[in-house]
This record gives C-alpha cells, structure tokens and sequence, in this order.
C-alpha cells in the first residue's frame, strides 16, 4: 500500500471540497448581512450565534455531500428544481434586504432581527438561505455523487468530506463571530455601502442559480 498516493489523492480530494464550496459558501461576504441584521445584539451573543450557525452549516454541508441525492430520488426532485426553489428565496432575501436599507426603516428591522430567542433566526435565514444555499447544497450534492467509490465503506472518503465541511465551518464561525471588527474599521457609511452592493449581488446570485436551474429543465423539453 501506497501511503504517499493516499495521501496526495485524499489532498486532492480536500481540495476540490474547498475549492468548489468555499467561494459559493462566501462566510466574507456573508458577515455584512449577518452583522446588519444582529446590529442589536451583544458580541457574546453574535458570536453563539454565529457557532450555532457555523454548526448547522457543518451538518447541511455533510448531509448534503452523504445522503443529498438519496433524499431528493426518494422524493422524485431534481437538482434543477432545487435551484429554481432555491434561487426564488435567495432573490426574496435579497431583495427584502436592499428595499429595507433604501426604505430605512428602522423599526421593522429591529422588530425581524431582535427576537426573544436569540437564536430563533439562527437556521432560516441565517443558515439557509445566507451561508449555505441552494448553490452550496447543490454542489455539495453533486460532490457525494461524484465521489470515487469502493467496494465497502470509503473510510477516507467519508474523513475527507467531514475535514472540509469542518474547515468551512470554523471560517464561517470566524467571520461571523468577528465581523464587529469589519464594521468599526469601515465605519457607519462604509458597512452601509458593503450591505447595499451585498443585498444587490445576493440578488444576482439569486437569478444566476434560478437561471441554471431553469436552462437544465428547458434543455429536457427538448
């Protein structure tokens, strides 16, 4: 046996993981929303939050890597339709957020984001759609079904996939949990900027993955 190729192979893997999810998952350019909408919280809070968050994330990512393409053939779904659905609630997020920060209105954004339970918010929305869409899902999906299988359980495989779910996790807790520190270097005027242009791009990517999803079902009529 061989432990150098393993080795290389299973570096090979990691990084395909990271490279394909990271820049979907974006924990960088998810902390200006995330700090917008718990302006009011505590940092103590904001970084349980963001723990609980980076948690969850972890599990979607490993469910969706293990067990994603079994669950949408029992329920007869496809990865188009889940980036059709997918893509209409990102664009509603989206759009939600930048018609709040041109409105101004204060207090019905303090009324969403502050409620009893801090941690009421903490999968929808701020965990899906935000963090980990449908994009990250989809991709994710298709990685587990991609991957290389053995005969027998691929131990390494299965290690590989929960190292780098666990690797996007802890950026995702980092930038959530210190994105405080992002605002007090740009100031008031600079996090609105990055929240306006964030909410508008987070409506692009919305209709980019509506769109891949909708092009892959009008290729079928064909």
């Amino acid at each position: 046996m061989d432990w150098r190729s393993i080795l290389m192979e299973a570096a090979k893997s990691l990084f395909l993981i990271l490279s394909a999810l990271f820049p979907i998952v974006d924990p960088l350019g998810g902390s200006p929303i995330f700090l917008t909408m718990t302006r009011d919280y505590s940092p103590s809070t904001r970084r349980a939050l963001s723990l609980r968050i980076a948690i969850n994330s972890f599990f979607l990512l490993v469910g969706s890597y293990f067990i994603g393409t079994h669950i949408l053939s029992f329920f007869g779904i496809s990865l188009p339709v889940v980036q059709v659905g997918g893509g209409l609630i990102v664009i509603s997020t989206g759009w939600a957020l930048l018609k709040q920060g041109n409105d101004g209105d204060q207090k019905t954004m303090k009324k969403r984001i502050e409620p009893k339970d801090p941690f009421h918010n903490a999968f929808y929305p701020l965990t899906l759609p935000l963090t980990v869409g449908p994009g990250s899902i989809s991709v994710a999906i298709t990685l587990g079904a991609n991957a290389p299988h053995h005969q027998g359980i691929n131990l390494l495989g299965i290690l590989i996939a929960i190292i780098g779910s666990a690797l996007l996790a802890v950026s995702i807790f980092l930038c959530y949990g210190f994105a405080h520190r992002l605002a007090g270097a740009l100031g008031a005027t600079g996090m609105t900027v990055i929240m306006q242009l964030t909410s508008f791009l987070l409506v692009c990517i919305g209709v980019q993955i509506l769109w891949n999803g909708a092009r892959a079902l009008l290729v079928t009529l064909r």
